[in-house]
């Protein structure tokens, strides 16, 4: 008896709700943020209010693969996941993808709804709730109930904000308990599991009760990434390796999810297409960016029906990607291996750690920056291996490995343009100021790569995700942009440079109000993002943040203030026009700047976040201007200004 894995042609057959059924199975509904179907939202309280649970967790190194990462990830005790999985101690390092059990001793109802388990986690990067549920949390979580757990909707996440992370768990129902049913144990679905391989991991699981419990009938489809119910009936939760089947091979196709009326159906069609891993070569078909999300951050099946391996075989110096059969050809780009890395960066530990999931590593003596990626980065590959510029950042090589991709660039030794300008951290060389002609040349570098994009590539890009923490300063303080992860090609429509999504993710503050309000994507949008730049450059404020008024009744209330609002209002002319410009100066310049240079720029970033894209300059006109202001502040003395100020008195 075994759950198939039937053609695309085949549909779902309806969900029976057997005398001992516990909980429908999710199937895809996961996989679309926008389906509130109830069973995305966790497993329904229908028995005690609380009780002892247990989930799974793959390792994943780097970040968590030890039994203390692990704990801290999902709120669990580190002495216990050690003990139950026969670890030697807390600290013991976890080869990638095995499957860790890990208790949980609060499994609750306690919203009257669905059973949670509370975990936290904390924003990193490029972050969002479906990479965050599918990827980090490995499924044992959705989008859709930490939307529904957190204040920040999909639009407004950032770095270093805090979440409340629902995981999914069940208490067993009174049917299951009289039937000798302890536990529940939340399963991740891999490729190929049958429900005979999983009722043989774990002493005590069988066939019947698996299907009764997830309201499964013998010949219903699972999916690859999915969480699954195991019920338990002895407290010694541990792999039955003396019984444990060899997965079957993974079949060449993957269903279709049809869309029915039946209790857990999905909504919307996902197809998953086998992508294997053969004797030196990795195929990764994408069919969504969404998807890939997930997909890419697991295991794949071999290619033509082989079973899959435990460790994938070396990767190949070929990579197919993208469901139009666009094909990446590796050319200059070094294929790295995963020890190669490892190596490095000395097995990425924290002394190499630069920020987030960024690490330095040494190569024949040469400084490198290894990213690890947990989505799709293939459109990114793809863009950056068409670039040649001194202000974007040189992609030297990739390495795919356990489902992650691990991205090499040119190491940029004074990190990013946001610790200069924002840093909080003491005693570091962020306490240095950057000088007025540092700042006039690092905007001149990143309207030097805009335009570059915009105007010199075929096909020209559109950034999307231009901000200070996506600007990295070289050795010579020289900007270099970074992060292509949002960036679109500029494609011709009737209407001109236009496209639509429906999609809007950004950082607040950057975005431009056509892009919030309508999905509208142009080059004008990364005009609006140079402006903010422009004005942080000017200011040394950040891009949004929150002033405290109070007074009388109302007390300490919070209000947004947007930079490129600031940079508007300080240029719309009137009296003291000095004053004004001294006081949205950065305080840290000392006043060592030429007023009609530092006007002139602060003129440029308020046209440049204009309201109405068509008030905006282009690209290569805010360049022109920069390269002048540079030329002249390149013979600018600050001995000078004295003389040279008297011209900016009481307006213009």
């Amino acid at each position: 008896m075994s759950l198939r894995w039937l053609p695309a042609a085949v549909l779902l057959l309806s969900f029976i709700h057997t005398s001992h059924s516990q909980q429908t199975y999710v199937n895809n509904t996961q996989l679309d943020c926008s389906d509130n179907s109830t069973t995305a939202f966790g497993y329904t309280c229908n028995g005690p209010t609380s009780c002892l649970s247990y989930i799974t967790f793959r390792s994943q190194p780097p970040l968590y693969n030890t039994p203390a990462t692990i704990a801290t990830l999902l709120n669990s005790n580190p002495t216990a996941i050690t003990s139950l999985n026969n670890f030697s101690s807390t600290s013991t390092a976890i080869p990638a993808d095995t499957v860790v059990v890990v208790p949980i001793s609060n499994c609750s109802c306690s919203d009257g709804h669905w059973y949670q388990h509370s975990a936290g986690y904390v924003v990193q990067g490029d972050d969002n709730y479906f990479t965050i549920a599918n990827n980090t949390y490995e499924g044992l979580t959705t989008c859709q109930a930490m939307i529904t757990h957190n204040p920040y909707n999909l639009r407004e996440l950032e770095a270093g904000e805090n979440l409340s992370v629902p995981i999914r768990c069940a208490c067993p129902t009174a049917n299951q308990t009289a039937a000798g049913i302890r536990y529940l144990l939340t399963f991740l679905i891999t490729w190929g599991n049958t429900v005979e391989y999983m009722a043989g991991l774990f002493e005590g699981a069988d066939v019947q009760s698996i299907l009764d419990a997830n309201r499964l009938l013998e010949n219903d489809v699972i999916f690859p990434f999915t969480p699954i119910l195991i019920p338990l009936t002895t407290e010694r939760i541990k792999f039955n390796t003396s019984a444990m089947p060899a997965p079957p091979p993974a079949p060449p196709m993957i269903p279709v999810a049809p869309s029915h009326g039946g209790t857990g159906g999905s909504s919307s069609k996902w197809a998953f297409i086998g992508a294997g891993i053969g004797a030196g070569l990795l195929v990764m078909v994408l069919l969504s960016a969404v998807l890939v999300w997930c997909v890419r951050k697991r295991k794949v099946q071999q290619q033509h029906g082989l079973p899959l391996t435990k460790h994938s075989p070396k990767e190949n110096n070929s990579w197919s990607v993208s469901s139009e059969g666009v094909r990446i050809a590796v050319g200059s780009l070094t294929i790295y291996k995963y020890e190669e890395l490892q190596k490095a960066t000395r097995d990425f530990s924290e002394e190499n750690r630069v920020k987030g999931s960024v690490y330095r590593g040494v190569f024949n003596g040469d400084s490198a920056a290894v990213k690890i990626m947990k989505r799709d980065v293939s459109d990114e590959i793809n863009i950056l291996k068409q670039i040649n510029h001194s202000n974007i950042t040189r992609l030297s090589g990739f390495c795919l490995h356990q489902g992650n991709t691990y991205l090499v660039y040119e190491f940029a030794d004074n990190r990013s343009l946001s610790d200069w300008l924002h840093s909080t951290t003491k005693n570091t060389k962020y306490d240095s100021v950057l000088e007025w002609k540092q700042r006039v040349q690092i905007a001149h570098d990143i309207a030097d790569a805009l335009n570059y994009l915009h105007n010199f590539i075929t096909p020209p890009y559109i950034h999307k995700n231009l901000k200070s923490s996506n600007v990295l300063l070289d050795v010579h303080m020289r900007a270099k942009i970074t992060n292509f992860g949002l960036a679109r090609s500029m494609e011709e429509t009737d209407n001109g440079k236009l496209q639509l999504t429906r999609h809007v993710v950004g950082t607040y503050g950057y975005m431009p109000p056509e892009y919030i309000e309508n999905g509208l994507i142009t080059p004008k949008m990364d005009v609006f993002c140079l402006g903010v730049l422009i004005s942080e450059l000017l200011s040394g404020k950040e891009a949004a943040s929150r002033s405290v008024e109070g007074g009388g009744d109302e007390k300490n209330v919070a209000e947004v203030l947007l930079l490129s609002e600031m940079v508007k209002e300080m240029v719309r002319g009137g009296d003291n026009v000095r004053d004004k410009l001294a006081a949205f100066m950065d305080g840290r310049l000392r006043g060592e700047y030429p007023v009609e240079l530092a006007y002139s720029m602060a003129e440029t970033a308020s046209k440049c976040v204009a309201v109405d894209l068509n008030d905006r300059p282009s690209v290569s006109e805010v360049f022109a201007t920069l390269s002048k202001i540079l030329s002249s502040s390149l013979d600018w003395d600050p001995s000078d200004e004295l003389e040279h100020s008297s011209s900016l008195s009481h307006g213009r």
